[in-house]
């Protein structure tokens, strides 16, 4: 039967290398659940993999997007959906590896049939944003699905922007579109996730963005800084970056800031995967990796 194994864990826990390793043990493709990795012209920012490693093994959806393009988890589990017959003829493995959780649901369990936003309702909606602000769009949100509202992030302006988005597009709310149902694929799936001790995958976090800055961080982020109103550059590092090119935070504490909040987005990952009951839990690089990926499939 072919089977997808995917490799997830939090940011900076060593996915790229441990995934290459058991795509190449496999004879398998690896497909990037890197929701800014697909990103052109950010390879530092978003730690891609580098040339070098995509040499070795094959990767989909890595820096196949401009900045301003817009792009989902909807469409992601189509175009992986798409993708996944044409890379089960050449092996019958294929390797999923990233962190955005959202991605890898929408291809482990499928996502709700929701309409794509068009270009005028998501102009229309972030100008009503950026002029009035959250407390605005949580009003409308409230309006349009109290349902909604009573479960969205309140804090989260993206996730209450978008569910606003939905409800115009749809012209319905939003919470009647989700049906929370889980599909069937044809294909096996086995989840692997990584992780470390907290302090030394903290350590290697610092460490990581200490590497990504002397790599050339900052004039990555120099050099797309005129877009930085995009949401594909709305992420830890840029952010940070951005407020330093603005003059409202020093250099130190812009490093020691994205430094923290990369902590914080690691901790926010691994609570999304404490409920994953199918998530089998190995350090990275776990030579007994590839024996639980074969043992499974018997």
């Amino acid at each position: 039967m072919n089977t997808l194994v995917v490799i997830t864990g939090p940011t900076g826990v060593g996915k790229t290398d441990t995934a290459i390793s058991i795509a190449q043990a496999l004879s398998a493709e690896i497909i990037s659940a890197d929701s800014r990795q697909l990103y052109r012209d950010i390879p530092i920012g978003t730690a891609a993999p580098t040339a070098q490693q995509q040499a070795i093994v094959p990767h989909h959806f890595v820096g196949t997007l401009a900045l301003d393009e817009y792009y989902s988890a909807a469409q992601f589990e189509s175009d992986v959906m798409q993708l996944l017959p044409t890379l089960f003829k050449r092996s019958p493995y294929a390797v999923m590896c990233g962190g955005s959780m959202l991605y890898i649901d929408a291809v482990c369990k499928g996502i709700d049939d929701i309409p794509t936003v068009s270009d005028e309702i998501r102009a229309q909606v972030y100008a009503q944003y950026e002029q009035h602000g959250l407390d605005y769009m949580l009003a409308q949100l409230q309006e349009l699905d109290p349902e909604h509202y009573r479960v969205v992030d309140k804090k989260n302006y993206k996730r209450v922007v978008h569910a606003v988005e939905i409800c115009l597009q749809a012209g319905q709310p939003y919470s009647s579109l989700r049906t929370n149902s889980t599909k069937e694929r044809p294909f096996r799936i086995i989840k692997i996730g990584l992780n470390l001790p907290r302090e030394q995958l903290f350590d290697r976090i610092n460490r990581r963005v200490v590497a990504m800055v002397e790599a050339g961080l900052i004039e990555e982020a120099r050099k797309v800084y005129p877009l930085r109103q995009l949401n594909s550059l709305n992420t830890v590092g840029f952010k940070e970056l951005f407020a330093y090119f603005d003059g409202t935070m020093d250099y130190d504490t812009a490093v020691a800031r994205i430094q923290k909040n990369t902590r914080v987005y690691a901790k926010k990952q691994l609570t999304w995967y404490a409920k994953d009951d199918d998530m089998r839990w190995f350090a990275p690089g776990d030579e007994s990796i590839m024996e639980y990926i074969l043992q499974s499939c018997k």
